[in-house]
């Protein structure tokens, strides 16, 4: 494939990318502004692979680089420590409640871990082996790490124990 195809691949891949995986890198983050940050910064990474990539499954890698990436950014980050609590501008209490708030305030409780593998399940809609090969751990960690979260998430939300939450 010529160079400007190749780019003309991309840019359109790129382009349908954003709308398919922005909402994963949002569930992935817990915060509009980082998933961005994220997407972003792996639709440049994959822009200098694209040769190989192409030809592949290129949303399957980049899925792979958004999780790679954002636990990345929070090995990165156990290193910070904040001074002061910055203001949030969007906690104002006289703004309306969307719907799914009280579900987004709950999965943004949970541990980075059990938030990554409810979302892969049930948002990205994986199987236990594809996210465990996703997060580089087994399947059993997949398996236990998921029932805490929704165990959590059923006592959060006050759901009966016996209810599953499913898509």
């Amino acid at each position: 494939m010529s160079e400007p195809t190749q780019e003309a691949a991309y840019i359109s891949f790129a382009a349908a990318a954003w709308k398919r995986h922005y909402g994963l890198a949002t569930l992935l983050t817990g915060d509009a502004h980082r998933a961005e940050e994220l997407l972003q910064d792996c639709l440049v990474k994959l822009y200098v692979r694209w040769r190989r990539v192409a030809d592949g499954d290129p949303d399957a890698y980049l899925k792979r680089m958004l999780v790679n990436g954002n636990v990345s950014w929070w090995r990165r980050r156990r290193r910070e420590v904040l001074t002061e609590a910055p203001e949030r501008l969007d906690a104002r209490s006289d703004s309306p409640r969307e719907p799914d708030d009280e579900l987004r305030r709950a999965l943004l409780a949970l541990p980075r871990q059990q938030r990554a593998v409810v979302v892969l399940r049930h948002y990205a809609d994986m199987t236990e082996a594809a996210a465990a090969e996703l997060l580089g751990c087994s399947v059993g960690t997949v398996k236990s790490q998921h029932s805490r979260a929704m165990k959590r998430l059923r006592s959060t939300l006050a759901l009966p124990q016996t209810e599953e939450i499913t898509r």
